[in-house]
């Protein structure tokens, strides 16, 4: 169920429209590498919270031609820097289901954030789309809110000799003119800033042996690299599917880009790496966790408000501790205590359950989010916690879930109240000092 919270995100007060919720986007994109012109028609099937005279939606330095609201085109249709307004030719009642269809065109570019570059971007040869948390109106009109869920349909075509991929499972793959159209569809619910298109030229091959699909995507000339580094991503899921729960979608794809990368990136169903990410040594096996933990925490679990952005990066972080300790490497209690360490020579300044927008992503968040964890699982005990973590997967698969429903969890798996949940994460999430771990 979609929250009714109907207060803007302070974190990214210009993004999304509470007043109603989308249920399925079907977006049919025609585009060009070689010139970056993308030509696009987006169907959104959704629900009036309260009476609209008129619906706003978030869409960045592209052009609308047109806009029709159920089968009927649009009284007015505006644009400002980062909004669509349309106004239908009748206003829409409180609780009824309406369809708008845009279609629109342009030169996609990222958009300019506190957290740098994000949307959709030229690589030198292709496309890369990451868009957290703000950058999904780069590429097509949305209600951009980590909460308002949705399926999806995608058509893509571009020039042949390219690969496209994207969020769900591929449906076709067709000429269409002089390029290839390819169609996927998500039929679990997924949030706009998830949502991505990835275009480049891949082999690909798909992984032996985990519980689900796993397939790679990657440059020719890093064949032998890749098959070394992401080999023991069937061991990762498993590993993960005991801890956490069942995988959360039918298919896990990688895709590594002939282009290097400042970081990697989850989107639904998928993990983008650069080049500069594989090397053939296993060098980058703590990142491949990492992002392969987003899929449950992030993902399929999503927040609905980003100051709590710890409830996805303190989770992948301690996965990457999880994946350490299983395979061999450091425990979690070495590498608590590592961090831990660590955070003494940094400010103490950050309060992680409200860093505050421009740090949302500052690494303290991350480590301070894994080791509340940490201290929680030394608390409980083991049992406890990893059943604690597949009752927050279990209830809210697909949905969104608060600080809250993480106490609840442990609460109810660990036998303890919550305030005693809360007395041992409430020091490293709503308290700007380093305390003792357990």
């Amino acid at each position: 169920m979609k929250p009714t919270n109907t207060a803007a995100d302070p974190y990214t007060p210009h993004s999304g429209d509470r007043r109603w919720s989308a249920t399925h986007y079907d977006l049919r994109l025609d585009y060009r590498v070689a010139t970056n012109r993308l030509d696009g028609t987006a169907t959104i099937t959704a629900t009036a919270l309260e009476p609209l005279d008129r619906v706003v939606l978030d869409l960045h330095g592209l052009t609308v031609d047109r806009a029709d609201v159920d089968g009927q085109r649009a009284k007015k249709t505006s644009t400002a820097v980062h909004k669509l307004t349309v106004t239908p030719a009748e206003p829409i009642a409180a609780g009824a289901e309406f369809t708008l269809h845009v279609r629109y065109r342009g030169t996609p570019h990222p958009l300019r954030s506190p957290w740098g570059q994000i949307g959709w971007e030229e690589l030198t040869d292709g496309v890369i789309v990451a868009a957290q948390p703000t950058g999904a109106p780069s590429w097509f009109p949305c209600n951009d809110r980590p909460d308002d869920k949705a399926t999806y349909r995608m058509e893509v075509t571009c020039e042949s000799g390219y690969d496209v991929l994207a969020n769900g499972e591929l449906l076709g793959q067709e000429r269409a003119g002089r390029g290839t159209r390819w169609t996927y569809a998500t039929t679990d619910p997924m949030a706009t800033y998830l949502a991505t298109v990835q275009i480049g030229r891949y082999r690909t091959h798909t992984l032996r042996g985990a519980p689900v699909p796993v397939t790679i995507h990657h440059p020719a000339d890093l064949t032998a690299a890749v098959k070394t580094d992401f080999g023991q991503v069937p061991e990762m899921l498993a590993l993960y599917a005991d801890r956490f729960g069942p995988y959360p979608f039918h298919a896990y794809g990688v895709v590594v880009t002939d282009d290097e990368l400042e970081i990697p990136l989850e989107a639904h169903g998928l993990a983008v790496f650069g080049r500069n990410h594989v090397d053939g040594e296993h060098g980058t096996d703590r990142l491949i966790a990492h992002e392969l933990a987003h899929q449950w925490f992030g993902n399929s679990v999503t927040l609905g408000r980003w100051r709590d952005i710890w409830l996805h990066e303190g989770f992948a972080c301690y996965a990457e501790w999880l994946w350490s300790e299983h395979s061999g490497g450091d425990t979690a209690d070495v590498l608590a205590a590592e961090h831990r360490q660590a955070l003494l020579d940094h400010p103490s300044d950050l309060v992680v359950g409200d860093p505050g927008a421009k740090d949302m992503f500052d690494d303290r968040v991350y480590k301070r989010g894994a080791l509340a964890l940490h201290a929680l699982r030394r608390t409980v005990g083991d049992p406890a916690f990893s059943e604690g973590l597949r009752t927050i997967t279990e209830r809210h698969r697909h949905g969104t879930v608060t600080p809250s429903d993480v106490v609840d969890a442990f609460a109810t798996t660990s036998g303890r109240s919550t305030a005693a949940i809360q007395t041992v994460i409430g020091p490293w999430i709503d308290e700007s000092g380093v305390p003792e771990l357990p």
